[in-house]
């Protein structure tokens, strides 16, 4: 078959796909009038894993499996946006590594609100400004998001997702590279780039600002200024890639949370949040932790922050494997709850890829 040929066979089946969309749009307009009667929640992260796990399994390829997903979470992006109008606030402004998560996550169907610091963010979820919010919570190389900690402490919002984004930083100016004296960038980041800007660029001044957009905007206002962006930064705000991926590590991953006012439902592949503080004895910790080895549940990260109330008092941030309504996990975490001090469960929700 010749070129005209084929590209009549792709119309066809393009005619298919489009008949199958609609009806499959259809089928969702049924489900969220279904969920507004019953008060349910529109986004719903225990069907998103579901549906990414079913075609993934169905999957006979030349597609890969990564490709496919992209697709479909522009299928339900769309999808959810036909059953309500919801709102996404994340830490900004747009072209944010957080913006980056919120879109691999949510699709690009959705209304974004940008925010100006992480505290926004909880504060537009609670009083309702935003239906979900996304918010760093640690990176592989730097470690925890402090500030994403201290404030759920206060926060009574829940955790109902996870996402978990590869990061990669470019160098990115309006000047050559032996021109730049100042370059713009996110705490974090300049920690995950340090090794490389020692070596290649150690007479530049480092100037932190509240995020790698921020660092963007000014790299394009400032003369001999460079930032430390996402490609997608470069592309906004019209500045050149001198060069790709400086961070120290390849394996950079920094993982984000979905915060919501429901609990997500399990899914066999979960994981659960908990805050919780304990009286400052020796071996008060050990004996804390227990109940987890007593009931074989395995502990994915331990953080500690103080209280900030009262000197040398801590809180513990914990996570683990399996959902809170497991029998197992229940047990533990009731044995726990009954020697604390503090003792609060931020969520359950699938395990993010």
């Amino acid at each position: 078959m010749d070129l005209k040929g084929l590209r009549k066979k792709v119309d066809r089946i393009d005619e298919k796909i489009l008949n199958l969309l609609n009806e499959r749009a259809e089928l969702t307009l049924k489900i969220g009038e279904i969920k507004s009667k019953k008060n349910r929640q529109i986004y719903a992260a225990d069907r998103e894993k579901k549906v990414y796990e079913n075609i993934t399994k169905k999957n006979k390829g030349p597609l890969n499996d990564e490709g496919l997903k992209s697709i479909y979470r522009e299928i339900m992006s769309a999808s959810i946006a036909l059953e309500k109008s919801i709102k996404v606030a994340y830490l900004g402004p747009p072209a944010s590594f957080t913006h980056l998560a919120s879109i691999k996550k949510f699709g690009s169907s959705i209304e974004y609100l940008s925010c100006d610091n992480i505290t926004d963010v909880f504060y537009d979820v609670q009083k309702q400004r935003a239906d979900y919010g996304v918010v760093p919570i640690e990176n592989s190389t730097e470690g925890a998001v402090t500030y994403t900690l201290d404030m759920f402490i206060q926060s009574n919002l829940k955790i109902c997702s996870e996402i978990l984004l590869q990061i990669s930083h470019n160098l990115i100016a309006n000047c050559p590279k032996n021109k730049i004296k100042k370059i713009y960038s996110n705490p974090q980041v300049f920690g995950q780039c340090r090794q490389w800007l020692k070596k290649n660029l150690p007479q530049s001044v480092l100037i932190e600002v509240s995020s790698t957009t921020r660092a963007a905007q000014l790299a394009q206002r400032v003369k001999d200024a460079a930032a430390i962006a996402s490609e997608m930064a470069a592309k906004t705000y019209n500045l050149r890639i001198l060069t790709k991926s400086i961070e120290d590590n390849p394996n950079n991953v920094t993982r984000f949370l979905v915060i919501g006012k429901e609990e997500t439902p399990p899914t066999g592949e979960d994981k659960t949040s908990i805050i919780f503080s304990t009286k400052d004895r020796p071996g008060a910790l050990y004996e804390m932790l227990m109940p987890f080895k007593k009931y074989n549940i395995n502990l994915t990260k331990i953080e500690s922050r103080p209280s900030k109330t009262e000197a040398w008092k801590y809180y513990f941030f914990l996570d683990l494997e399996g959902h809170r309504r497991s029998e197992k996990v229940k047990r533990a975490l009731s044995e726990l709850e009954k020697n604390c001090l503090f003792f609060k469960i931020l969520g359950s929700y699938p395990k993010g890829e």
